[in-house]
């Protein structure tokens, strides 16, 4: 084996251009050479086997980092999330299967590739299910004129793709919108606003934190208020008010009048007083 493929990249590298151009200089391996290095890991965990398998599919994840670049995303970020589904893929090969480790590494890296992607390529995330994510990474190849999908068109790609056609539409949207920032301004100097602006129309009028405590806190001294005065009445009236309106089970006039032995219009009466004495202490 090549002693220059135990040798650590350069750390010094100054741009990814020189990043590049190291890992293509980075010498293959060839058959036996990379299942006698995954033997060594996996039977003794030897963490400098697995670095030289590594290093030396890095050129694998650069070529495939390059195929997701229309994105928008920076291809450094690109490449150091399909190395680290690389290194994922290191641990988890097995050379006795007989195949290369770039074959079945493949899937790792586009993997990483992938969520990274999903996560940054929008403020709000654009697919959540497996469904999305496949129309995510392959609706644009199925664009072949600008423009919104038509019946026929958003069908065929349902059908290639074997997901629902409300799907293909839902996803297309998403595609086709832009990140809105939430106060967002016309000019640069930020003077006039925009008033198509989230902050607009999804303004709550009652959650401001000031009016919700405020609020709060009034209620509270309300309901002090309330069992203040409720205790203030005599034992009987105390009992009609808390049985007929502060109870979760509320009893009926009759009930009452039975429990006191009176009549079902005196319990009326007692209780008529007892709610003007409470709002005359509330009013206080």
């Amino acid at each position: 084996m090549s002693n220059a493929l135990s040798l650590p990249l350069n750390p010094s590298l100054g741009s990814i251009e020189d990043y590049i151009a190291a890992v293509n200089r980075m010498p293959r391996l060839d058959a036996d050479q990379e299942r006698t290095l995954a033997v060594r890991f996996r039977d003794e965990n030897d963490l400098e086997a697995a670095r030289l398998l590594v290093l030396a599919n890095l050129r694998f994840v650069v070529h495939v980092a390059k195929g997701y670049m229309g994105y928008g995303l920076p291809l450094p970020d690109l490449i150091q999330e399909g190395t680290i589904g690389l290194m994922k893929a290191v641990k988890r090969y097995d050379p006795d299967v007989g195949v290369r480790l770039v074959s079945f590494a493949v899937h790792w890296i586009r993997a990483e590739i992938h969520e990274f992607i999903i996560q940054n390529w929008r403020i709000v995330k654009v697919a959540t299910t497996k469904a999305q994510r496949k129309l995510f990474f392959n609706l644009r190849k199925f664009k072949n004129r600008l423009g919104w999908f038509s019946h026929d068109e958003a069908h065929a790609v349902a059908d290639e793709l074997g997901v629902d056609v409300a799907t293909v539409y839902e996803m297309e949207s998403r595609l086709n919108n832009q990140d809105m920032a939430f106060d967002q301004s016309v000019d640069p100097d930020g003077d006039e606003k925009d008033i198509s602006a989230p902050v607009h129309y999804l303004r709550q009028e009652n959650a401001d934190p000031a009016d919700l405590v405020e609020d709060s806190e009034w209620g509270q001294h309300k309901q002090q208020r309330l069992l203040a005065a409720i205790e203030r009445l005599d034992d009987r009236s105390r009992d009609i008010v808390t049985s007929r309106w502060l109870s979760e089970e509320k009893l009926t006039l009759q009930d009452l009048a039975a429990r006191y032995n009176v009549s079902a219009e005196r319990i009326r009466q007692l209780e008529n007083t007892a709610l003007k004495r409470l709002k005359l202490s509330l009013a206080e």
